[in-house]
């Protein structure tokens, strides 16, 4: 589990293909590795990614077919760089929101704009994902987490203040980027609850549930 609060900053040093899957190198100068150990996991522009190897300033892992097909990570070359955030500890704050590193689609910058001392990004929404945001709700765009500032149909605006700017890799995207995007952990168990077809008596959530306890 993450927060979407961003450690450090880091590129990939190696990319090697084995059978179907890709074994990544990512190398970061900035990252506190002294509490790293194998099995530890790592979100790496917002996917969790399981620590196999560590060397020095850098970490391997291997990126599975699954998630080959859901992210950007088998068009990445190296020296790509990646926002990295280690697993959060339950001591830890949680600054940002709960942030599983399971991406659920890959959406394009459409427009970037300074805007006083921020930047204002707009990104697609696609449709599979525009029931889970929501105007002032948050959102993870390539591991950062965001408040989804406007929502229209097709499109999402998110405001980058100067900190995450300089922290992250978001304000050096260029439009037709693609990005990872991961909706609201609360939205996806939310939905699974109203669609589970168990009876309300039998401790299942429906609409007139929700109406009778006074949620709608």
């Amino acid at each position: 589990m993450f927060t979407g609060i961003i450690e450090a900053t880091g590129s990939i040093s190696q990319l090697s293909r084995k059978g179907g899957d890709l074994m990544v190198t990512v190398q970061s100068s900035t990252l506190d590795f002294s509490d790293v150990k194998l099995g530890d996991s790592i979100a790496t522009n917002g996917v969790c990614l399981t620590v196999t190897a560590l060397s020095g300033q850098s970490f391997t892992a291997d990126v599975s077919a699954e998630t080959l097909a859901l992210t950007r990570f088998g068009q990445y070359q190296v020296g790509q760089r990646v926002n990295l955030e280690k697993a959060l500890l339950a001591t830890g704050r949680l600054g940002g929101h709960l942030v599983s590193g399971h991406v659920d689609g890959v959406s394009e910058l459409l427009h970037i704009e300074k805007s006083a001392r921020a930047w204002q990004l707009w990104f697609s929404l696609p449709a599979a994902l525009a029931p889970y945001l929501a105007h002032k709700g948050s959102v993870t765009i390539d591991g950062v987490s965001l408040t989804v500032n406007e929502l229209a149909k097709d499109r999402f605006r998110l405001t980058i203040v100067p900190h995450t700017a300089a922290e992250t890799t978001l304000v050096q995207l260029q439009k037709g980027a693609l990005v990872h995007i991961e909706v609201d952990l609360i939205a996806r168990y939310l939905e699974r609850l109203l669609t589970t077809k168990a009876p309300a008596a039998a401790g299942g959530v429906d609409l007139v549930l929700l109406q009778q306890r006074g949620f709608l």
